[in-house]
């Protein structure tokens, strides 16, 4: 019996040893593609921005914004795993950097907003760049994140449009601030995912952080702003 288990418990150990093995290589080449496509997609991202707006481009609406951009989700899923997914994730960050076309062109024409601006984008990055390298360092697996990122969404969209009609100052810094602490915990989460296995598509692990970098650049720069103005 100790000889059979001696022998149950090598060939489990090897097993795991496999097991890990595999998937690490595959997870390291999975990180680089992600990565490479994160960077071009950010970049195209801002150039767009930048261009909408210097064009002076108008908000779309916040009806047409959710119809689009569940509807370039949608898209994105559907092509996920063919030669179209590539022109359609840059459609979708580029949609993104539309929509925050004319919130930076108010920032440019208001007093102090270049500042708050450039603050929002190096802590943007600064938060990004350290919970990115402690989850890829660490390999810690973040999934026990799930439950509570999930709640916390809901809280804030149900905050969010009860403050549509309440209009309370005090409750939308405070939404902010929440959804700042969220995308943190996003980036844990789909950084985990990808070192961890969780996602194996580059595409999709690509629009879930830029997703989490959109989120946490927008409700940090309505926090500094609002300091700034205070």
């Amino acid at each position: 019996m100790n000889k059979y288990s001696s022998q149950h418990r090598a060939a489990e150990q090897a097993r795991a040893a496999a097991t890990v093995s595999v998937p690490s290589s595959a997870s390291n080449s999975l990180i680089k593609n992600t990565y490479m496509l994160l960077s071009m997609t950010l970049f195209f991202s801002g150039a767009v921005a930048w261009f909408a707006a210097n064009a002076h481009a108008r908000p779309l609406g916040f009806l047409p914004t959710i119809i689009l951009m569940f509807g370039l989700l949608f898209l994105l899923n559907a092509v996920r795993n063919s030669v179209w997914a590539l022109p359609v994730v840059f459609l979708f960050t580029g949609f993104f950097g539309y929509t925050l076309g004319p919130v930076i062109g108010y920032y440019l024409q208001t007093p102090g907003g270049t500042n708050v601006l450039v603050t929002a984008l190096m802590g943007t990055g600064v938060t990004f760049g350290a919970l990115s390298i402690y989850a890829l360092t660490t390999r810690k697996n973040f999934n026990f994140l799930s439950g509570f990122l999930f709640a916390g969404i809901i809280v804030v969209l149900l905050a969010a449009l009860a403050n549509f009609f309440l209009k309370m100052p005090v409750l939308y810094l405070v939404i902010s601030a929440v959804s700042v602490l969220l995308a943190c915990g996003f980036i844990l989460f789909d950084t985990s995912r990808i070192v961890n296995g969780g996602e194996t598509n580059y595409v999709m692990a690509t629009v879930s952080l830029y997703l989490d970098i959109y989120m946490l650049f927008v409700n940090l720069l309505s926090l500094l702003s609002a300091f700034n103005r205070n």
